[in-house]
């Protein structure tokens, strides 16, 4: 394995989560019986220009041309997007002759707050699934994964974009160099690329292993982005910290020329420095870390069995499976887990074999323990699952430590 930035072959073990499937192969009932495809999952940073990555197993079309994430089913999430879209009118002066271009667009979560406010918009989403559901919406969409050469077909076709975003997705992309070449394509020489990205400070800091899976490639701090996007000619101009996945890194860029870098830039690079991540060294403590959060978790669950309680899980994002697949999670210590997406209804998490229903079961069934999957939508889900505490149950969260929420009938 090289640096899939700077090409070394100087790559350091960070964390090695043994191998599992892909997180977002969710099986129906007919493969259970079937063999299943796991790869390593082993996170290593570069020596070099500090670029924490995987190496690339699988391939994107393996896991994008048909996919289980619409983003829409996150109502925090929408009103993320639409809080977003707002800003960059109000601050980019985006209007009727602009146009704004988004790739990994998904179901159209956010281009939709585009379109609405009579803004040219179009959406590049390789899952063909998703896009449909996009379209449904309105949004102008490509099926398509972004490349060079497809970046260059809209620029012609549409001109250059005013905005780019590229909302979790520079994580998803194992050409690195080819992508950001491609963002540079569509964006106007005077425009603007804003993208997000779970922050690589979290990871390390909270021990946010269950960020790492197959389909992200890589995991970014300020520093590393820095260095990502310069090979393109695009500079970091803002940056900032967002709550959303586990703590988010919103990376403002422009085209070289015209970039006039913030003073917010050299915060957020200092705040890493401080806490190690400039050096290889600071990286050590993720393993350590993550250890922790598996023998909390296992062992509340063991006792939970052994005291005769029911735990089942709400969610099943694919953070979840590697939860799930690290700590050796399955049926008998997790009986079901639910979810709000149908097209997750009736199958299996990957390699830990849990089903999956819809949240109705949860009042149907009362169980005495819900433990959270998706434990960065904490706020959210503790409001929509509220109710759990009327009929004694607990609602668990795994990270950053295991911990109850305060639920109508709980007193903790």
């Amino acid at each position: 394995m090289r640096c899939r930035l700077c090409d070394s072959d100087d790559l350091v073990s960070v964390l090695d989560l043994g191998a599992t499937p892909p997180c977002e192969k969710f099986l129906t009932a007919a493969e259970l019986d079937l063999p299943e495809a796991t790869f390593p999952l082993h996170l290593r940073l570069c020596a070099k220009c500090l670029l924490l990555q995987l190496p690339p197993l699988i391939t994107p079309e393996e896991t994008f041309t048909e996919y289980a994430y619409f983003s829409s089913y996150s109502d925090s999430w929408v009103r993320h997007a639409r809080a977003f879209v707002g800003r960059a009118i109000a601050e980019l002066g985006l209007g009727a002759d602009s146009f704004v271009v988004e790739v990994a667009s998904n179901d159209g979560y956010l281009l939709q707050h585009v379109a609405a406010a009579g803004i040219r918009c179009l959406g590049v989403e390789p899952s063909v699934n998703v896009g449909a559901a996009a379209r449904d919406r309105g949004v102008p969409t490509r099926t398509a994964f972004l490349t060079e050469d497809l970046a260059r077909e809209i620029r012609a076709e549409h001109g250059p974009a005013n905005l780019v975003v590229a909302n979790n997705v520079y994580a998803h992309v194992p050409d690195l160099l080819g992508f950001t070449r491609a963002l540079r394509d569509l964006v106007a020489d005077d425009g603007w690329v804003t993208i997000e990205v779970h922050h690589a400070l979290n990871l390390v800091r909270l021990g946010q292993f269950d960020t790492v899976y197959h389909e992200h490639f890589q995991y970014y701090t300020v520093l590393s982005a820095q260095r990502a996007l310069a090979t393109a000619g695009l500079t970091v101009v803002d940056a900032e910290t967002l709550p959303t996945h586990g703590g988010s890194l919103r990376l403002w860029a422009r085209p070289d020329p015209v970039a006039r870098v913030r003073p917010s830039v050299a915060e957020l690079l200092r705040a890493e420095a401080a806490a190690g991540l400039h050096d290889v060294a600071g990286y050590s403590e993720l393993r350590p870390r993550a250890e922790r959060v598996r023998a909390e978790l296992l062992r509340f669950l063991l006792d939970c069995r052994a005291d005769g309680r029911r735990a089942v899980g709400y969610g099943a994002p694919g953070k979840g499976n590697t939860l799930l697949n690290y700590c050796g999670i399955r049926p008998d210590l997790l009986s079901y887990t639910v979810d709000r997406n149908p097209y997750k209804h009736g199958r299996y998490t990957p390699g830990t074999r849990i089903p999956i229903h819809p949240p109705e079961r949860l009042d149907a069934d009362r169980p005495d323990v819900v433990v959270v999957l998706p434990w960065n939508l904490e706020a959210e889900i503790t409001a929509q699952l509220r109710h759990v505490g009327d009929w004694g149950g607990e609602l668990i969260y795994p990270l950053p430590t295991l911990h109850r929420a305060r639920t109508a009938g709980s007193h903790s």
